[in-house]
């Protein structure tokens, strides 16, 4: 698929290629407050309508290239037999079973990957998350990827490496597969342990949210600060997710162990970031 942005997006809703008309104004302010508050914005049947069907099967035919193996994480990303103090909530195991198709392996022509290097989607994004502009992943496989649960396995509890996370959900399953986040449960200078061990040990769901996404959604995400899953997907047909990954500041590139957890392979660019990489903060991963 190769069309203007303006013909992806239904610009009928969300004008996003007319940022000085009132109903962009409009969108943006109250995609702002949605963040502020919940740290989360749905903006509901993004993709045109006529355009979402080829949408959809341009990311399930390169779903089957996805790395989908199965394997034990923590909610960090960080190795699961690192030297943590014993009641750490790193030492909280969970069975990761979702897989994902890097960007790589996205064909440039396809409809996210020219939606994600639209300059006027990334002005949009950037203005409903209040920011002069956003910057595209450096990292070369995590900048956009199709994120593949198939039945029966989800997407266990995770914080993400960039500040900002985009999605579309290009395929619902049969049940199941619903996006659970706690808001703002860490900051830029705390990690608030204590909340995130009870999320996880699952004694407190009172910091949990529910979000049920349909095909075609944008979700605006603050997920590296909100704890988040994916619940088991059931029934016969796997979700499907493209996500964008954009970050307020340039040459963000994801660690050498998190890259090949979800990719199962390392490029130069990440070995060579290891000592020099530029982060947001000093959380763990």
């Amino acid at each position: 698929m190769s069309q203007p942005i303006g013909e992806v997006v239904d610009t009928s809703c969300y004008p996003i290629t007319e940022p000085t008309s009132p109903r962009w104004q409009n969108i943006v302010s109250r995609a702002r407050q949605d963040l502020r508050t919940d740290g989360c914005c749905v903006l509901p049947g993004f993709i045109h309508p006529s355009v979402f069907p080829a949408l959809s099967a341009e990311c399930a035919s390169v779903a089957p290239a996805a790395y989908d193996r199965v394997e034990d994480v923590n909610a960090y990303n960080i190795p699961v037999d690192s030297p943590l103090p014993a009641d750490h909530p790193g030492r909280h195991i969970m069975r990761r079973g979702n897989a994902f198709v890097a960007r790589d392996q996205i064909p440039a022509g396809f409809a996210v990957h020219e939606l994600y290097r639209s300059d006027q989607f990334q002005r949009f994004v950037a203005a409903c998350f209040g920011l002069p502009r956003v910057h595209e992943l450096a990292d070369p496989l995590a900048g956009l990827c199709l994120n593949v649960i198939s039945p029966g396995l989800e997407h266990p509890w995770h914080f993400d490496t960039n500040e900002f996370a985009v999605s579309i959900l290009t395929q619902a399953p049969q049940s199941g597969g619903d996006f659970e986040y706690c808001p703002n449960i860490r900051t830029a200078q705390a990690e608030n342990f204590t909340d995130v061990r009870a999320v996880l040990a699952g004694t407190d769901d009172r910091l949990v949210r529910r979000l049920t996404l349909r095909p075609g959604d944008l979700q605006l995400f603050l997920g590296r600060y909100s704890m988040h899953r994916v619940t088991e997907v059931r029934g016969d047909i796997a979700r499907h997710s493209a996500i964008f990954a954009y970050t307020e500041r340039p040459g963000v590139i994801g660690s050498v162990e998190r890259t090949r957890q979800l990719f199962g392979r390392v490029l130069p660019e990440h070995r060579g970031a290891e000592t020099s990489a530029v982060r947001v903060d000093a959380l763990l991963d």
